[in-house]
């Protein structure tokens, strides 16, 4: 208790430049911890939408009516869904059509990949401001250790003896901007690490997806072709 005290009492005896530091790092703290919990929910939903979709997908069904049972719902799709719906819908729509085979895979890959660019957008939003957090609030703490100090020092010019006792309290309370800056920075950095390695990897499965897909749309053009 008597820590949570001399910690509680180093911030309200701070000068307000530093009392301004330690108010900016714990908002960007909150920020960090705040994105962080949203990004894993986020992430993690979209890993097991994407398990899910992968088990019907390859379950041997006809992918028509699982076209057709994914549009009843009525609501956009999400992950590797959104790449079956964009891609499958484009193909669907070239071949009332009447185009060939070789515009209705291309038309197909490029929906699937606009819809892959707008998934992965989604999963990296707020990534940028971890990063940001990670690599800039160990500065800021160190500009407050360091105006801090020079506070605590120019201090000495209204004593008559410059003693440890007299400027521990100014340092003390200097640091304390630091132990912040770390606090925010150590948790978005290894957030932004963890999350950017699980986007890579939810982007090489949509990337394996598509190419798996696209083999399959070829197949069902070539059969089209053939029977004509």
């Amino acid at each position: 208790m008597s820590n949570d005290l001399s910690v509680y009492q180093l911030v309200l005896a701070a000068s307000p430049i530093v009392q301004a530091v330690m108010l900016l790092l714990a908002i960007a703290s909150i920020a960090s911890w705040t994105i962080i919990f949203d990004k894993r929910r986020v992430i993690a939903r979209s890993r097991h939408q994407a398990d899910q979709f992968e088990t019907s997908f390859w379950s041997g069904g006809d992918l028509g009516a699982l076209y057709r049972s994914i549009e009843t719902k009525g609501r956009a799709g999400t992950g590797m869904q959104s790449l079956f719906e964009s891609g499958f819908g484009e193909f669907s729509r070239l071949r009332q059509l009447g185009s060939q085979a070789e515009p209705l895979l291309e038309g197909a890959r490029r929906a699937m990949r606009v819809a892959q660019m707008r998934e992965i957008d989604r999963l990296e939003s707020s990534l940028a401001m971890l990063a940001t957090i990670g690599s800039t609030s160990p500065y800021v703490g160190l500009f407050g250790t360091v105006w801090g100090i020079m506070s605590a020092f120019h201090g000495l010019g209204d004593v008559q003896q410059a003693t440890l006792a007299a400027v521990a309290p100014g340092i003390s309370e200097a640091l304390v901007t630091t132990a912040m800056g770390l606090f925010a920075a150590i948790p978005a950095v290894v957030g932004y690490n963890r999350f950017a390695d699980q986007v890579s990897r939810l982007e090489l499965r949509f990337d394996t997806f598509t190419e798996e897909f696209s083999t399959i749309l070829q197949r069902h053009a070539s059969m089209r072709g053939a029977a004509a």
